[in-house]
């Protein structure tokens, strides 16, 4: 681990010089790109000077200790200082190591959330609502773009499915373990007897794809206009500006409507297909690796159960890691950091494991 380290560190430094000088400065593709791997690697190294500090604050503490010269007074100091260095040095090993795991390549992407009702017909629909103002308000305290792309609004306001994108630095390493079933336990305002009802909401969370990652033959596709439906508008049913994409080799068909122009839908839409077809060959080989594992890390498989919110108790409980908090209510207006932080630092150490099998 520490000669990779040093590695780190020599490029860290050598990018670092690279930045100054005044052709790179005049290059903005190299500058940028640059930029970015200094960035990445900053965290890496500020942890590691962290690390030998507290080691040179170990063997500092070491040498007092084992000079029978020093008195009383300052040797207690040494013991004190050695009790702190060596509790850091391992707290920061452990931080290191997590560090120096491979990076999901797509983490600094924008996403594509798309949110469908489930089991519990109107009810399922209006938690999708919830579900994506959750997201909505997630996004704007992160001061992250929102954009729908498609939705299938129901009488009482619910969504039977909404598709939206965010744009914004890292918000596919924030948002990707939401993929899956998210259970909903209340009473619904149409329930004359206070019976509680389970219904289910499924949320896929794709990183965007980019056009290198995927080609796609024209010839595949099959591209038909309607008109916009939906609750209202003054361009509503009057122009045939809604886009629906077919990619007919997998049946995969996605809708666009949510703009006047036909052209901006189309763009939409493509980029929804092209991000479907890639996640899509993503978890096909993700499936064929782990079928040589013992488990998987971070699938984000939807047909599994990943959480539930139960509005009687106020409890929010995410399945995967144990996690229970009584705060429906603030989880439900955004503040979603303490659930993400939980999820992360539990597929962080499941990746450690697996590395170090």
């Amino acid at each position: 681990m520490f000669d990779k380290l040093e590695t780190v560190v020599n490029r860290y430094e050598q990018i670092g010089i690279e930045l100054t000088r005044p052709q790179v400065v005049s290059d903005n593709e190299q500058f940028k790109k640059l930029m970015k791997e200094h960035s990445e690697l900053t965290p890496i190294v500020e942890k590691y000077r962290e690390y030998t500090a507290a080691k040179a604050a170990e063997a500092e503490a070491l040498e007092i200790l084992s000079d029978a010269g020093f008195d009383k007074e300052l040797r207690e100091l040494a013991e004190e200082q050695l009790k702190e260095a060596k509790a850091d040095i391992a707290a920061f090993s452990d931080e290191l190591k997590i560090l120096l795991l491979p990076k999901d390549p797509n983490d600094d992407k924008n996403v594509i959330v798309e949110i469908r009702g489930g089991a519990g017909g109107e009810e399922a629909a209006l938690f999708a609502g919830s579900l994506y103002r959750m997201y909505t308000m997630y996004a704007e305290s992160r001061r992250w773009n929102i954009e729908v792309v498609n939705a299938n609004e129901t009488e009482l306001g619910g969504y039977k499915e909404i598709s939206f994108m965010i744009e914004g630095s890292g918000a596919y390493s924030r948002l990707k373990y939401e993929s899956g079933v998210h259970r909903v336990q209340r009473v619904p305002d149409t329930e004359t007897q206070g019976r509680i009802h389970t219904s289910t909401v499924t949320v896929a969370v794709l990183p965007e794809a980019e056009d290198v990652e995927l080609e796609i033959n024209p010839a595949d596709l099959k591209i038909d206009t309607f008109r916009s439906s939906g609750a209202g508008g003054q361009h509503i049913n009057k122009t045939s500006s809604a886009i629906r994409v077919t990619h007919i080799p997998t049946g995969t068909v996605v809708e666009c409507q949510d703009e006047r122009s036909q052209y901006k839908n189309k763009d939409k839409a493509l980029k929804i297909l092209r991000s479907r077809l890639l996640d899509e060959a993503r978890r096909e080989h993700d499936a064929a690796i782990a079928s040589d594992r013992k488990s998987q890390v971070g699938t984000g498989d939807r047909s599994e159960r990943i959480r539930t919110y139960n509005y009687p108790q106020g409890r929010v409980t995410d399945h995967r890691i144990g996690l229970t908090l009584y705060k429906l209510e603030q989880i439900l207006n955004g503040d979603l950091d303490e659930v993400i932080d939980s999820l992360t630092t539990h597929y962080r150490a499941k990746a450690l494991e697996a590395e170090q099998e």
